[in-house]
């Protein structure tokens, strides 16, 4: 049996059995490495751990993590709800309405799905079920809309992407991640307010008259809020800092809102937060360290390149093996996360992306549109485990709903694949490499 064909078989064999992903990359890499080059090979296990996480772009991900656990905890996603509250109003579906809208506007901060999934669903959960919104329902809209976080900029899963693949600008990826999230967030709005309207959740009429104060009463709450994914973007737009330095402004500006304007932080507060922000970023950074071995032993045994010519060998028709591979990355999203899907898959999918001529960054959106759609797409979910576990059902319970999402959420996904513009315009109106 060839070295790859025992690597892959390594890899598979310790995922079915309950290894840590990042585990088992790394013991496949060993294998792969015994196998087909030289034990005596295994000394270079230190450098390639190293060198996977040398990269000074990586620094932004556990600066972005930071931002939105601060964000969570300033009381951010409480006046976000407010205002949207006092500026839908009462009506069918408002409450799911509001509950869209916070998610991607939460994304705009945090850049994870599960963070923004967390924050949303203390706040909207009890006010939905008290209005009428059964719990599953409930549970699976807020964890479908916080998966627009990898979308909507700063993305962590989209920052990974421009490492990985060489050559691609961050800042356009960023840009193109917009509409995008935007489109995804509106078509889960649509089978919700249907749905809503359907069965009669929620009603009144709108605001009007006195309750108009109470909107720009909660918009100045809510200013703070809305202004860090400004100052974001249109830093990085401006070119008064990069998107590393981005995210060292986002945490000092999420920091000075919660300790100065919402007071809902105080040192220890933080103090605790860059523990628990320390813990999250070296769970992602072991993966990503880990990783390394996996991907310098696929590449020097040539795994990667064999598969790559496989995949292209299945058929010559372009279109039909884009579909493939989305419905691959789609599975695999319901069953890994972001960052492992990225570095598993992109080896391989570098090469067909290069052989297709397609544009890597509408090809990056597109991966992440389907990892968004993995993230509330059962049996893993990682997304819709946070909001399960905060509305205290069984995910079970969310599968019909689930699956609405995810046909809503996929006709977003075919609309970008038909039409590469809604990806590629911004960027290129903003003049990025693209």
């Amino acid at each position: 049996m060839s070295p790859d064909l025992w690597m892959i078989l390594a890899f598979a064999g310790l995922l079915i059995a309950g290894v840590p992903v990042a585990f088992s990359l790394a013991l496949a890499g060993a294998v792969g490495i015994v196998s087909g080059l030289s034990p005596e090979m295994l000394a270079t296990l230190g450098t390639n751990t190293y060198n996977s996480i040398a990269k000074y772009p990586l620094i932004a991900i556990p600066l972005f993590i930071m931002t939105g656990l601060i964000f969570e905890r300033a009381g951010v996603a409480l006046r976000l709800v407010r205002f949207a509250q006092a500026l839908i109003g009462p009506r069918h579906g408002g409450l799911a309405l509001v509950a869209v809208l916070v998610c991607m506007i939460m994304g705009g901060m945090s850049g994870s799905g599960p963070a923004d999934a967390a924050a949303v669903a203390m706040v909207m959960l009890p006010s939905m079920t008290k209005a009428g919104y059964p719990k599953p329902f409930s549970a699976t809209l807020i964890a479908a809309s916080a998966s627009t976080a990898i979308l909507i900029p700063p993305s962590v899963a989209l920052i990974l992407y421009s490492i990985v693949v060489p050559g691609v600008d961050l800042r356009a990826l960023f840009a193109a991640g917009l509409f995008p999230g935007i489109l995804a967030g509106l078509a889960l709005l649509v089978p919700a307010l249907l749905v809503s309207r359907r069965y009669g959740w929620e009603g009144g009429a709108p605001v009007e008259g006195a309750e108009r104060l109470k909107v720009g009463e909660t918009f100045k709450q809510a200013l703070p809020a809305l202004f860090a994914p400004v100052l974001i973007l249109g830093g990085l737009r401006s070119g008064l800092f990069t998107p590393t330095e981005a995210a060292v402004v986002a945490v000092a500006y999420g920091a000075l809102v919660g300790l100065f304007l919402t007071r809902e932080l105080n040192l220890r507060d933080l103090w605790s937060l860059l523990g628990e922000a320390a813990v999250i970023s070296g769970v992602v950074m072991l993966i990503i360290a880990l990783a390394g071995i996996f991907a310098w032993a696929g590449t020097m045994l040539g795994t990667f390149r064999h598969l790559a010519e496989w995949i292209v060998g299945l058929t010559d028709n372009g279109v039909l093996l884009l579909i493939l591979i989305m419905l691959a990355v789609l599975l695999a999203g319901m069953l890994l996360d972001a960052i492992s899907i990225y570095l598993i898959m992109m080896p391989i999918l570098i090469p067909v992306m290069q052989h297709f001529g397609w544009n890597p960054v509408w090809f990056g959106i597109l991966l992440a549109m389907n990892i968004a759609i993995g993230q509330f797409t059962p049996p893993v979910a990682v997304n819709l485990m946070v909001t399960t576990n905060i509305a205290r059902i069984r995910l079970e319970q969310t599968v019909g709903w689930a699956l609405l999402f995810v046909l809503a959420m996929a006709s977003a996904l075919a609309l970008v694949a038909i039409f590469p513009g809604i990806a590629l315009w911004l960027p290129r109106v903003l003049g990025y490499n693209v």
